[in-house]
């Protein structure tokens, strides 16, 4: 899946379930906290060993039971990139063509980009 079929899933999913009813470019910022959230979550897990590589899963798996991942770092890092993708489909922001870009001119950079970390 490229990222631009990701943005394209993961809105229309978000949109399907009523997560952009009624939303208007005034509440970006909420849609941006609601990020965040997502990574203080995944800071969490890590914070408390909660990872799906920990989780025994049969070889052959699809798609595990969502009690036996839910709340682990992998998927809550898998939630951000699915609300940030959702975000970039309702602002119709053609997210690989950014991405590239700003790949190519970060390897300009010097290390660190310039700071201590």
């Amino acid at each position: 899946m490229t990222f631009n079929e990701l943005v394209q899933s993961a809105y229309a999913n978000a949109k399907e379930k009523g997560f952009y009813d009624n939303w208007n470019n005034q509440n970006i910022g909420c849609l941006l906290m609601q990020i965040v959230s997502e990574l203080s979550e995944a800071m969490e897990a890590h914070r408390q060993g909660k990872y799906m590589s920990f989780v025994s899963l049969p070889p052959n798996f699809t798609l595990p039971k969502m009690d036996e991942i839910k709340d682990t770092f992998e998927v809550e890092i898998a939630d951000a990139f699915i609300r940030l993708a959702s975000l970039c489909g309702y602002l119709n922001i053609d997210i690989e063509k950014f991405i590239n870009a700003k790949m190519e001119y970060n390897k300009l950079r010097e290390p660190l980009h310039g700071k201590k970390y």
